[in-house]
């Protein structure tokens, strides 16, 4: 384990100055908040060993959209980010979110944010569940009233997307498009992914009747043998075939020997010319390397627009704004039209 809280005080110290975040947010309102989560997390990854990769998902699409205010948890038929084309029938671990949020009400009723519980469950996700880094999570983000089920279609990055349409999607919300991007797509070291991510690349990969040609063409077998042509769509294979479960560097090898299971992860390694090619080669030789670097990058991006101070709110269910919001912003409209 790399514990790096002092490794990045640097970091830290920039980032505060804007996002009001600080580790030590909780220490006198709820002290025991990670042990609280980590004890969720562990009893649901008893039987549910993609637990952890999933919550990681739902940070990182939730930052994606709006910042980190937990958007992606509300329950909005209208403009809910969880039908959204990125997230409908694939992101997932609500229920577990809703488990840590009631243990949280429970110890520390009103205290603690929905999108902080992301934050530190993502944290917790890698390094108790995986084997992977920890770090002193930035806390204090406050929940945002409202889901953009618009914007998640349209600034999440895509398992098809090519490497100008990553790079797109992370300046988009000012992350770094060689550095972070590499570093955070390195959490695709565990986890699974459904066929229907990358069987175009098995069997239609330009549209007739082709595959990809950056595909490994043993690798392209095993994944036939999982994803027959025209079978279930939503059948589960591992990200990264070689330590499916463990957060390592094996997802950057992986890829030097053309064995990244989505287009996207490729695309980092095969793209002519990339400036992500020497990062790929350089986190694969250098795990230690990997992991500080994904430590800061996921800082930034949990830095994305939080809302602080005053901002949102603590919501008491992460699926919804809290009842108290609802009627105090129908008493506004209601004064401003008369």
């Amino acid at each position: 384990y790399i514990v790096a809280a002092l490794c990045f005080a640097v970091l830290l110290e920039g980032s505060l100055s804007k996002a009001q975040l600080t580790p030590t947010f909780y220490d006198e309102t709820c002290p025991n908040v990670t042990a609280i989560i980590r004890h969720v997390l562990v009893n649901a990854s008893f039987s549910d060993p993609r637990i952890g990769a999933s919550l990681i998902r739902l940070h990182f699409h939730d930052c994606f959209v709006q910042g980190c205010d937990a958007s992606i948890l509300l329950d909005d038929p209208v403009n809910g980010e969880k039908e959204a084309i990125p997230n409908n029938n694939s992101a997932r671990g609500y229920e577990v979110i809703d488990a840590m949020k009631a243990a949280l009400e429970s110890a520390c009723p009103n205290t603690v944010s929905c999108a902080d519980i992301l934050a530190i469950a993502s944290e917790q996700s890698v390094s108790t569940l995986a084997g992977g880094p920890s770090w002193a999570v930035p806390l204090g983000r406050r929940d945002g009233f409202t889901a953009n089920r618009t914007l998640a279609n349209s600034n999440l990055p895509g398992f098809n997307n090519t490497l100008d349409r990553l790079k797109n999607r992370f300046s988009n919300v000012g992350l770094n498009t060689s550095i972070d991007l590499v570093a955070l797509s390195g959490a695709h070291t565990f986890g699974r992914a459904q066929c229907l991510t990358f069987t175009s690349r098995l069997y239609n990969f330009t549209g007739v009747g082709d595959t990809d040609p950056t595909l490994n063409t043993t690798y392209l077998e095993e994944l036939r043998q999982i994803c027959p042509q025209g079978g279930n769509s939503s059948v589960l294979t591992n990200l990264d075939p070689t330590t499916p479960d463990g957060f390592d560097n094996n997802y950057f090898t992986n890829l030097q020997v053309n064995r990244g299971l989505l287009r996207s992860d490729q695309n980092l390694f095969s793209t002519e010319g990339a400036d992500t090619i020497e990062i790929v080669n350089r986190f694969s030789s250098n795990q230690t390397a990997f992991f500080e670097s994904f430590v800061e990058s996921m800082i930034r991006m949990g830095n994305i627009s939080p809302l602080t101070g005053t901002e949102g709110e603590i919501r008491s269910n992460c699926r919804a704004v809290n009842s108290a919001t609802i009627r105090s912003n129908s008493d506004a409209a209601l004064v401003s039209s008369i």
